[in-house]
């Protein structure tokens, strides 16, 4: 891989939905820049370089045989290891050692498989919640959009868009203030307390209440909030794959306790809420996020934003920036 993000290279990120590989099935996908073919056999995943190595053939375009993954030109088939365990055009000749496919780390974890590009990977994003009994648990996505990755975050970090992107759920137009809140930018991550808002709908199920909040930026793609509204607790992870510096996959893991909406009225008032984001996201100019923050004006409001940027900055993050 050319030129890889000194950051992210090092991070999980999650790349299909383990039911999709699942059972002896490949599929593409692309990370970084990198093209990637996922693939499972015997209840293990694996992610490969999406090339064959003897005439660059797409590997996901094959199939999965005897436990091996079988190219879609040749039938160069490769076992578990990487390895070239079969030359059909030369049964008899033993493949040589170089006719190996690149591994990178793969894991499954809330229902996704994930995979991380080097061999040094960062801890996998946490969400505390996916083990609790008393809670209604979802994960939902992929969600592919046409903007950078920290566009993605930033957007779930900022709070003064909730009244007029989603007015009549997270906010009404009357009441957009932003009161002061405090921001904390430490060395792994950034923290967001004392945020009230307002809501129509804060939970899904139509009661209006005010909404207490709290952020953390856990990894550069990775960011978590909780919110109290009356009586339900609301939990949220959101992660952005990176596919390329302006195209990236949104993931949601959430949870809900106290909540007086039913599970598929928590599924779709959290698609809904992410849906109309999208457009709007997707629309931003530049494209790739500004870290100078004399590119863009801030505000008070903005408070979050602007230490997640001076984090992605001090942290070294390219990917996706400007």
């Amino acid at each position: 891989m050319a030129n890889p993000d000194p950051v992210l290279v090092h991070d999980w990120h999650p790349l299909a939905k383990a039911e999709d590989v699942a059972g002896g099935r490949q599929v593409a996908a692309r990370l970084l820049g990198e093209d990637l073919v996922l693939w499972s056999t015997g209840g293990r995943f694996h992610a490969w370089r999406d090339l064959c190595v003897h005439r660059g053939a797409k590997l996901s375009l094959g199939k999965v045989k005897d436990g091996c993954l079988q190219c879609p030109y040749h039938g160069w088939t490769y076992d578990e290891s990487g390895m070239c365990v079969l030359i059909p055009a030369h049964p008899g000749q033993k493949p040589p050692p170089r006719a190996r496919i690149t591994a990178f780390q793969c894991r499954e974890a809330y229902g996704w498989i994930w995979a991380c590009l080097s061999e040094t990977p960062n801890e996998l994003p946490v969400f505390p919640e996916w083990e609790a009994d008393d809670a209604s648990k979802f994960a939902m996505g992929p969600y592919e959009m046409d903007a950078s990755g920290p566009r993605i975050i930033e957007n779930f970090l900022d709070l003064a868009h909730l009244p007029v992107v989603h007015e009549g759920i997270l906010g009404i137009e009357s009441r957009a203030e932003i009161a002061r809140y405090s921001v904390e930018k430490r060395a792994d991550g950034v923290y967001a307390t004392d945020i009230v808002v307002w809501q129509p709908d804060p939970d899904g199920s139509g009661m209006p209440a005010a909404a207490h909040y709290t952020y953390r930026v856990i990894r550069p793609l990775a960011a978590y909030l909780s919110k109290q509204a009356g009586t339900s607790v609301f939990t949220m992870m959101i992660l952005a794959t990176p596919i390329d510096e302006a195209r990236s996959k949104a993931w949601i893991v959430f949870s809900m306790k106290g909540a007086k909406a039913t599970s598929q009225q928590l599924i779709d008032w959290t698609e809904r809420v992410f849906l109309q984001d999208k457009p709007v996201v997707q629309s931003q100019r530049p494209e790739l996020l500004p870290l100078d923050l004399q590119a863009e004006l801030h505000l008070n409001c903005d408070r979050t934003s602007i230490a997640y940027r001076q984090w992605l900055n001090e942290l070294g993050v390219g990917f996706g920036t400007s």
